[in-house]
């Protein structure tokens, strides 16, 4: 049984209202208030939730008392996974085969880090033939949803917001190919590659055309992590030509039944694709980190009321001490009021923040958001 330390933000709304009045530019009793989670060294090195068994980011949404937001998602990837297993040991490495079949150095200890990636399961066209007709078959049973009983799970009477998740269309593909891989298979193999997007796009559109009829879904949600401090790893023309219409095709659908919020996970600089991405119907970005892209002001300035961020806080701030905290909240002020911006942490929070400190940036944004 997890106790709560906090209590939560007092209001007049329901979390599904005040969360659909704030993107939607309307009013509002107060800011929604969430956060993107921790690392997982977070749980073992703050006192914190060492001192209250809290283990992982359910658990610590729970903790701190934040407004609730779910998703339902369904079998839209690689089925069966590739075994996760070690290989043996290299250098004081361990080798690993991750679930997308990379195969990865990383820490004996297992902290967090980017691996190091080795080798693909997919190195030509025919690895891909092959993967896609044992793991990306559009026939599986495992793709079939099971309607009753998510809507046991997620009622039509529910009192907080339920998004959809569509998926990715070349972040996982990315994470089957590996950075290098993509950036050369691009070139080398570009009718293998528009294939894995179309097969993917294939797949959030059976699992779309499932549950769309049966649920009210308050927003869209995906993943796209692709770009880095100096923007993307694909060019702007393949992402236009290739990426940008299957988006389209999911936005059609989504829009079909009523959903006109759609973010998308992409960490670094999303600037140079942006355009693109609100083309096809993406028009929310989550958790929008701030040193490799810009402050969330700039991009809210520049796109108006057709471009949404749900995050945003800079995580050097929270790192930096109780000034530069305050300095920063400060400047989002305009932005909350505003409306189509919810503050968090631009991603999830790194264990170098002092919790003293983290509880004072949530006591801190309280007061600023929450009366």
């Amino acid at each position: 049984m997890i106790k709560p330390i906090r209590e939560k933000w007092k209001g007049t709304m329901t979390d599904r209202e005040r969360f659909n009045n704030q993107m939607h530019y309307k009013p509002i009793d107060r800011c929604f208030n969430m956060e993107f989670g921790y690392w997982d060294e977070n749980f073992t090195t703050w006192d914190i939730f060492i001192d209250h068994n809290i283990k992982n980011n359910y658990e610590a949404d729970i903790f701190f008392q934040f407004d609730t937001i779910k998703t339902v998602s369904g079998v839209d990837g690689l089925h069966p996974w590739f075994e996760s297993k070690t290989i043996g040991e290299k250098d004081g490495k361990l080798i690993i085969q991750n679930g997308d079949g990379l195969i990865a150095e990383v820490p004996k200890d297992r902290h967090d880090t980017i691996p190091h990636f080795i080798k693909s399961a997919i190195n030509s066209p025919e690895d891909w033939k092959r993967v896609k007709e044992e793991r990306m078959r559009l026939d599986d049973p495992a793709r079939v949803v099971d309607i009753n009983k998510l809507k046991a799970r997620f009622p039509d009477d529910r009192d907080y917001p339920l998004g959809v998740n569509c998926g990715s269309m070349i972040g996982k593909v990315r994470d089957m190919l590996t950075f290098e891989g993509l950036a050369y298979a691009i070139y080398d193999y570009p009718d293998m590659v528009e294939d894995m997007v179309e097969t993917r796009c294939q797949l959030v559109e059976l699992f779309l055309d499932q549950v769309l009829p049966h649920f009210q879904f308050d927003f869209a949600s995906g993943w796209e992590d692709i770009c880095f401090n100096h923007g993307p790893i694909v060019t702007l023309d393949f992402f236009k030509d290739v990426v940008t219409p299957r988006y389209k095709r999911i936005s059609k659908k989504l829009r079909a039944h009523g959903i006109d919020l759609w973010y998308t996970d992409c960490d670094g600089d999303v600037r140079p694709i942006l355009p693109y991405l609100m083309e096809g119907g993406i028009n929310c970005l989550f958790p929008y980190e701030v040193n490799s892209c810009a402050h969330p002001g700039e991009l809210l300035d520049e796109f108006g009321k057709d471009l949404r961020i749900m995050g945003g806080v800079d995580k050097m701030a929270l790192g930096s001490g109780k000034v530069e905290i305050k300095k920063y909240l400060e400047s989002l002020v305009p932005y909350v009021e505003r409306g189509g911006y919810i503050p968090f942490c631009d991603h999830r929070c790194p264990p170098n923040v002092k919790t003293e400190d983290y509880l004072y940036y949530l006591d801190l944004k309280e007061k600023m958001f929450g009366l």
